[in-house]
């Protein structure tokens, strides 16, 4: 017998039916003798629904009256996972985020989780019952009904995979696992049988919108097993775990872009202690955060800055360097939104030299300009004009022979 914690997302339980489908899957992984958690999102749209109610009364509501809103999605899709599951026959309990007590800090839309009290949950499945968390949502130390912000119902699961000690936890969603490109985009891509959880974070945080970046970095500090599957099929799905032995002999395990990026730069900048610090407090202070940088120096103690921010945040960030720029006798600053990030992605990279300079060949040969480059130990990303993102995708996955039938 194994303690499950399975989380199923919106589009799973989108209806009636999905909910129905969801259950059998939940009673019969029960009937086989599991103890099971589920962990549901709301209905596919509804969090969408419930913002925009809000926001055709104000542009821009108060955070903490917003969290008691759209936390009601997931109460609906819970209660109605539990009824179905008693009409099967099963007991089942239905919990919200704050009757778990999954304690969160106060930052509203975007909370993150402090503690998971796991007594009320083990108390339950000891009578044997079914029990159907309320994920996305928590409490913090006041009472205050918390969000984790879009995507935190994953969060939300392996939180409580956590606390439980659970022997796995399974992430159903709309794709059967985690692929080497985006299939919509690369026809040849594949699903992996296996990741770590650092190739996952660094797919997480560069475009593959699979799994949320909070969960995997939760499941690794815990070393909790995670399976991502399908909630229509029943393939098996990715297994995301610690790095084996053999591992590192696939030398890139995938291919990323993101689009969500906007590209600033300040010329001229007088090149002397405390400049970059001006530059990036400000925006910093505005709750902006930067990712790649790049400084070029120029002769006459003059220098270039060059930095990434969210493209939401891009024409905010823009004017508040514009009035740094003036403070600094800076000479310009120009913005581009119109980037993307592509990256490759392995743990392969630790041991095997080279990935960097086959990566660049292979954009020289197709004539994509790279404007920027970071790296990790796992990881290089190059920023590219956006019209050139979905070729670089393909080409590169197929240069690092993600195209091959077996991988």
């Amino acid at each position: 017998m194994s303690l499950i914690v399975q989380k199923y997302g919106g589009t799973s339980v989108k209806g009636i039916d999905r909910i129905r489908n969801v259950a059998q899957r939940v009673a019969a992984d029960y009937d086989a003798g599991n103890d099971m958690v589920v962990v549901l999102s709301a209905m596919s749209g509804e969090t969408d629904r419930l913002i925009n109610l809000a926001k055709e009364i104000t542009e821009n509501p108060d955070p903490r009256e917003m969290d008691q809103l759209v936390s009601t999605g997931e109460q609906v899709t819970v209660s109605l996972l539990a009824i179905m599951l008693e009409s099967m026959g099963k007991r089942a309990v239905s919990l919200l985020g704050s009757q778990v007590k999954v304690l969160t800090d106060s930052n509203y839309m975007g909370a993150r989780v402090v503690d998971v009290d796991p007594l009320r949950i083990r108390a339950l499945l000891k009578e044997k019952n079914i029990v159907i968390v309320a994920g996305f949502q928590g409490c913090d130390m006041r009472g205050n009904v918390t969000t984790l912000g879009r995507g935190g119902s994953d969060t939300s699961a392996v939180a409580l995979a956590a606390a439980l000690e659970s022997d796995l936890c399974e992430i159903y969603t709309d794709v059967d696992g985690v692929y080497t490109a985006d299939p919509g985009v690369v026809p040849r891509a594949r699903k992996l049988p296996v990741i770590t959880y650092e190739e996952m974070m660094e797919m997480a945080g560069l475009g593959a919108k699979v799994l949320h970046l909070r969960s995997v970095e939760f499941a690794m500090k815990y070393n909790i097993p995670l399976c991502v599957r399908s909630s229509f099929s029943n393939e098996p799905g990715t297994m995301v775990v610690g790095e084996g032995r053999d591992m590192e002999n696939l030398l890139v395990s995938g291919v990323t872009v993101a689009k969500n990026d906007a590209r600033i730069t300040i010329t001229k900048v007088p090149d002397r202690p405390g400049i970059a610090s001006r530059v990036f407090s400000a925006v910093g202070d505005a709750g902006i955060s930067v990712d790649m940088i790049i400084q070029n120096t120029r002769a006459g103690g003059l220098t270039d800055i060059t930095f990434t921010v969210p493209k939401g945040d891009f024409k905010r960030a823009l004017e508040i360097e514009k009035k740094v720029a003036e403070e600094l006798g800076a000479e310009n600053v120009a913005g581009d939104a119109e980037i993307a990030k592509v990256s490759v992605i392995g743990v392969g990279m630790k041991s095997n030299p080279g990935v960097a300079a086959k990566m660049f060949a292979v954009l020289a040969r197709e004539n994509i300009n790279i404007m920027m480059i970071s790296t990790s130990e796992i990881r290089i990303s190059c920023v590219i004009e956006k019209k050139y993102a979905e070729l670089a995708m393909r080409v590169l996955h197929s240069a690092f022979g993600l195209d091959a039938e077996e991988i």
